[in-house]
């Protein structure tokens, strides 16, 4: 997996295996732009493919995890030396160019994010709305700030949740709250998404960062193939009958069980020890 400054992010590797993407530009409150996704795109690509790689944490800097699309940046192609991949029209200037955009790049990046069998963490800094609230509620884990405040607002422009916020949006809150949350234009603290369920915890702004690398670090030392097609078997129950993700859980356990995790998992309960997990990742590398 590639490392270092990209377009308005830089990643880095930290052991054992936490690649944190972070958002550098704090001026425009770290604004999505065609170029940032289409990066980003690319780097969750190649994490997926990197068998050292085990959880990657988005995180911003400044006052802003995301605040949205920066909307002119939408005017002109990436122009950015940093960048991963080659400028394209600027789209969105017919109705099947919006309809093409929306599907290749805004939507396509949440759709990355939750394709990824890696464990992801959205460390809110700051303020996430709209895109900046759907990339983080696409995420496994939500961490926010206490300080952190998240919103949808499209509608604040007339617009709409068109890279999928409302399906994300649905899956937290329910219908009841997902139509109040979103036609109301809401933008609620931490606390307040707290306890809708929008956020799994609200840690002191200065706490952000270790809160989350310990939760990474937690969650990297985990036996790594289970806890991968469990994430992915959880995901597809919420859209399954309860027969279907009976025989899908069926068929990864026949993985699991008989993965060398397994074997250490149950010696080390035997042992009374702490069980060394994902000597396969050590082997690899």
């Amino acid at each position: 997996m590639q490392t270092g400054k990209f377009t308005g992010f830089e990643v880095r590797i930290e052991e054992p295996g936490i690649a944190w993407i972070e958002f550098n530009e704090p001026a425009k409150l770290n604004g999505m732009s065609v170029g940032k996704k289409r990066d980003l795109i690319e780097v969750l690509t190649q994490a997926q493919m990197d068998n050292g790689i085990r959880v990657i944490v988005f995180i911003g800097t400044g006052r802003g995890f995301c605040a949205g699309d920066d909307l002119q940046a939408y005017s002109a192609p990436n122009a950015n030396p940093d960048a991963l991949m080659a400028p394209i029209p600027p789209g969105h200037d017919n109705a099947i160019g919006t309809y093409n955009g929306l599907r290749q790049v805004s939507q396509a990046l949440n759709v990355a994010i939750r394709n990824l069998d890696k464990i992801t963490i959205a460390a809110i800094n700051g303020v996430a709305i709209q895109t900046g609230l759907s990339l983080a509620l696409a995420c496994d884990f939500k961490i926010a700030a206490k300080s952190a405040r998240l919103g949808s607002a499209t509608l604040r422009f007339g617009l709409l949740p068109d890279e999928g916020g409302q399906y994300l949006l649905l899956q937290h809150l329910g219908l009841t709250t997902t139509l109040d949350f979103i036609l109301r234009k809401r933008i609620v603290e931490a606390d307040t998404a707290l306890s809708m369920g929008l956020v799994n915890e609200v840690v002191a702004d200065a706490d952000l960062q270790a809160h989350v690398q310990a939760l990474a670090t937690e969650l990297a030392n985990g036996p790594q193939v289970s806890m991968r097609l469990l994430k992915r078997s959880i995901y597809q129950a919420t859209e399954l009958t309860f027969a279907q993700s009976l025989d899908e859980i069926a068929a990864k356990t026949a993985i699991t069980d008989h993965h060398p995790d397994a074997r250490e998992g149950v010696s080390a309960f035997r042992e009374k020890r702490t069980p060394a997990f994902n000597a396969w990742l050590q082997k690899d590398q």
